[in-house]
């Protein structure tokens, strides 16, 4: 079976679809709050609270088809905080130390956050469940 023909390769698609969609429409929500006089991290941190609750509902229920995942929410937020850390430590030191425009950094850093996110969901979040489990 080719990587194209496999669960992966479907959870891959679907993922970056609630992805794009997700992160297109708080991008512009981002943009927003900096635009209306908010700083670049607070804008950032609400819009990420946002993020987090709408993909979990998405990424819960079509991405991964999960129906009765216990701890999944509990590790949907613990892969969400280190994303945001992530996303956090970009923008302080590519912004604030490097001095490149926040509106680029922003791009990039949700990139970087997505491939993140993916192989996290993957693998631990909404991970197959175990003989214990």
């Amino acid at each position: 079976m080719s990587f194209f023909a496999s669960p992966a390769f479907s959870q891959l698609i679907r993922y970056g679809i609630v992805g794009l969609t997700n992160n297109a429409l708080l991008y512009l929500g981002y943009l927003l709050l900096v635009y209306c006089g908010s700083g670049e991290k607070l804008a950032m941190t609400l819009i990420y609270i946002i993020g987090v609750l709408t993909s979990y509902t998405f990424n819960y229920r079509w991405t991964f088809s999960q129906r009765k995942n216990r701890g999944a929410l509990i590790r949907y937020i613990q892969m969400h905080l280190t994303g945001y850390l992530i996303n956090f430590i970009l923008l302080y030191l590519l912004v604030d130390k490097l001095l490149y425009p926040h509106q680029l950094v922003q791009i990039f850093a949700i990139i970087v956050v997505a491939f993140f996110g993916f192989f996290t969901c993957k693998y631990f979040v909404f991970r197959e469940k175990s003989a214990r489990e």
